[in-house]
């Protein structure tokens, strides 16, 4: 992965948050950058990852991406633990980011290095089958069209630098996310089907380990990643899990009412949450 870091003058007495981005997004996302801006000017080393193949780093690696790939941020924690010597560090993730550092999470669960402070996600789409059955309703055909078209653009880039490895039947017929699951991410990645990959793949099945403060930010409206799996035991029944759902705020977009400084509400919760679990160090 390729990471894009702003460290302070003394990094290592300050506290870190580490960023993941969305599907097809990378590290200069605006939210990326609009969070990485509001953390550093709060004391915060930032540091905005890209997930593989994310930002430009195709030729990084010869493998895909995935929901699932959580040990990637478990790697990431583990480096900044033991090679940089951060002592505070926290992980925030927007969408299908949300879903990767809250599954890292609930994977470490009470094993967690004592420098994991907190986990944010935000809008996360921690039941990934039902975000897809959402994401193919006639209202969200625009947002899924520009997903595939993402998807299967990025997969032609992979094989022009790795020719020969990616090659994958029926791509050309593929017209949804859960098509390209089925006939790329699946076989890539040893599941049976996109039906699998998306049940291995969900942080639904870990959050209720989750043993660190956390903080979920969603939206009862948002077109794509549906209210319910948040009321489920696995979200509400752990007590590590602070949960905020407004009426209204779409899909991470959460613009704020408030003037000044303030831009967007979800970036100044996940600082203020941060800073406040940092602060009782």
């Amino acid at each position: 992965m390729l990471a894009k870091c702003h460290w302070q003058e003394r990094a290592r007495e300050c506290p870190t948050l580490v960023m993941v981005h969305g599907l097809e997004g990378s590290s200069e996302s605006g939210y990326m950058r609009g969070l990485a801006e509001m953390a550093f000017l709060a004391g915060f080393n930032a540091v905005r990852l890209n997930q593989r193949n994310c930002g430009g780093s195709e030729r990084l690696t010869p493998t895909l991406y995935n929901s699932g790939l959580s040990g990637d941020y478990r790697a990431v924690l583990f480096e900044l633990v033991e090679r940089d010597k951060l002592p505070a560090i926290f992980f925030a993730g927007y969408s299908m980011g949300g879903n990767l550092v809250l599954k890292m999470a609930g994977e470490l669960g009470a094993e967690a290095p004592a420098e994991l402070l907190g986990v944010c996600g935000v809008c996360p789409t921690i039941d990934l089958a039902a975000c897809v059955n959402a994401l193919e309703m006639p209202a969200n055909r625009l947002y899924e069209w520009n997903f595939v078209l993402g998807l299967k653009g990025r997969l032609r880039r992979k094989r022009r630098l790795f020719p020969g490895k990616f090659l994958f039947d029926r791509l050309d017929s593929v017209k949804t996310v859960r098509g390209f699951d089925d006939v790329v991410t699946a076989p890539a990645f040893g599941y049976r089907d996109a039906a699998e990959y998306y049940y291995r793949a969900s942080a639904i099945r870990v959050t209720g380990q989750i043993a660190v403060p956390t903080l979920i930010l969603t939206s009862q409206d948002d077109p794509f990643v549906p209210f319910a799996p948040f009321q489920t035991a696995e979200v509400c029944g752990n007590t590590r899990i602070e949960l905020v759902a407004p009426e209204f705020g779409g899909h991470c977009s959460f613009i704020s009412a408030e003037r000044g400084t303030e831009r967007r509400w979800a970036e100044a919760r996940i600082v203020e949450f941060c800073r406040q679990r940092a602060n009782e160090q």
